[in-house]
């Protein structure tokens, strides 16, 4: 584990629930969102894991996809 800190101002963040691997139709809906109001990602976006994986059911994993963005 490691402690980062993050500076990447204006973000869009959405709640994915279900397994890892289907995060892909989650990460091209935020990506669609923010295009539509006319920003620009900056970078990658980054997951924040709300479920321990080892003890929840892949369809009830809860993970936060965060991307920063400007205009």
């Amino acid at each position: 584990m490691r402690f980062e800190c993050f500076r990447e101002g204006r973000a869009a963040q959405v709640m994915h629930v279900g397994p890892f691997a289907d995060e892909g139709p989650t990460i091209e809906r935020i990506d669609r969102f923010i295009g539509q109001r006319g920003g620009e990602m900056r970078g990658k976006h980054h997951e924040i894991y709300l479920s321990d994986f080892r003890r929840t059911a892949p369809e009830r994993l809860k993970t936060i996809i965060r991307h920063p963005f400007g205009r």
